[in-house]
């Protein structure tokens, strides 16, 4: 890379801390709707990845709106977190596991790829691990990119770093 190339890092990352934070505030929420009086509920990390427990479909639902309106006040991308089926577990209960999805794997570093490359844009793309590195001369180049990327159809949530 040249001294007067510029570049930035596409990413798509979740912040464990807030998914956290907003865990437990939707908990207190939930614990003091009158709704949920004398309702098992419970939300929690398990291996890497969201539960949620309930005493019915209807009802993970609603704490999953409720986990979802405050991740979304932590700037956290709910578009990230993808929920299996539910399914009945001890006592009767429902129960639905979400994936918190970090970094972007390469069947849709690909798709990014090639969104780039047909552009026409004077840039150079790569995909390193879990993330691409966008090079180019001119800034605005970039900051097409960063347009057209923000309007690609993704499973996932980007984000923009190390802007240089």
């Amino acid at each position: 890379m040249a001294a007067k190339d510029a570049s930035f890092d596409v990413v798509s990352e979740m912040n464990m801390e807030e998914v956290k934070n907003a865990m437990q505030i939707a908990l207190k929420e939930i614990k003091n709707r009158f709704d949920f009086k004398d309702s098992l509920v419970d939300i929690k990390l398990e291996n890497g990845r969201l539960a949620v427990v309930a005493d019915d479909d209807y009802k993970v639902e609603q704490v999953k709106d409720v986990l979802f309106s405050k991740l979304v006040k932590r700037e956290v991308p709910i578009k990230n977190i993808q929920f299996s089926d539910s399914e009945k577990s001890l006592g009767g209960t429902a129960r639905q596991y979400g994936e918190l999805i970090s970094g972007i794997d390469k069947e849709n570093g690909k798709k990014i790829n090639n969104e780039i490359k047909k552009s026409g844009l004077k840039v150079k793309s790569q995909y390193q691990e879990d993330k691409i590195r966008v090079t180019g001369k001119s800034r605005d180049d970039l900051q097409q990119v960063i347009t057209l990327l923000r309007k690609l159809d993704l499973p996932l949530e980007l984000q923009f770093t190390n802007y240089r």
